[in-house]
């Protein structure tokens, strides 16, 4: 099959540059989107389902770490599904980060592009997909296999951020101000069964009731106890002492029971090697 890809990078003219030099180096390959931020970028990827997918790493919405494990949680699978695509980051990281995206990505290119580098990239995601092509693993195999990639390049990229390294850590929160109308509910962190984000809000669910603070999960991580709250999906983060049972599924993911909630939670792929009997 003609081999697809789709570019997401929030640099108009580096998107360009980027599709022209492709076209040239590869007349092959169909480009079916180009999109300007993250979010745009896992939503048409999910759509198209593309062979290759250009990841610049810093976007609006979201970067393209998050957006390539937005993919890894929601790529579907069963018959008639794709494989995973292979995943090809554009980077601005200094050398000491260059190594970590070498080993866990397809590729990566570095900002500004260069021709030459370019070139030998191509090559190399050729001689993938034909390597792809002839051992034919299942979609399924190759899912697993791009999940415990994804997992070791963002536990690199998170120990080896320079940025904040000497900032003092947030201040860990022991209560959470939820306002309804007039009212401002206290709410102890420690009573919290798990936090989901619904759009600009994050729900906090405790066995009695649920609230609504405004405020993004992605803000809120930095005030909880890594060791007591575990994110669990990109969307979710669970108390540990509150998971009562966790089944894995035979997509890969996990289902939790929760103490003290009557609904379940969904571990995705990226996480579900948190559930391990001992």
């Amino acid at each position: 099959m003609k081999p697809t890809a789709l570019i997401a990078e929030d640099e108009p003219l580096l998107a360009a540059d980027l599709r022209q030099t492709l076209q040239r180096m590869w007349p092959g390959l169909d480009i079916v989107a180009t999109v300007g931020d993250g979010l745009q970028a896992v939503t048409q990827a999910l759509a198209l389902q593309p062979t290759l997918v250009f990841l610049d790493i810093r976007m609006p919405g979201c970067s393209g770490l998050e957006a390539a494990s937005a993919l890894a949680e929601d790529w579907p699978q069963g018959p008639g599904a794709a494989p995973f695509p292979l995943l090809v980051f554009v980077t601005a990281y200094a050398d000491h980060a260059l190594a970590a995206f070498e080993a866990q990505a397809a590729d990566y290119l570095v900002k500004p592009l260069d021709p030459a580098r370019l070139a030998a990239s191509v090559h190399r995601l050729q001689t993938r997909l034909a390597e792809r092509e002839t051992a034919a693993p299942a979609p399924a195999q190759v899912l697993d296999a791009a999940v415990a990639q994804l997992r070791a390049l963002i536990a690199t990229q998170t120990a080896t951020q320079p940025a904040g390294a000497g900032a003092p850590p947030a201040p860990r929160l022991e209560v959470i101000q939820a306002q309804t109308g007039s009212v401002v509910h206290f709410v102890p962190v420690d009573e919290v069964i798990y936090f989901e984000a619904a759009d600009k809000y994050v729900r906090v669910v405790t066995a009695a009731r649920e609230h609504l603070i405004r405020q993004s999960l992605r803000e809120l991580l930095p005030q909880l106890d890594p060791a007591r709250f575990w994110q669990v999906h990109r969307g979710t983060v669970v108390q540990a002492r509150c998971i009562v049972q966790a089944r894995r599924e035979e997509s890969g993911k996990v289902t939790l029971t929760l103490r003290g909630r009557p609904e379940t939670v969904t571990a995705s792929r990226l996480h579900a090697h948190l559930f391990k009997g001992l």
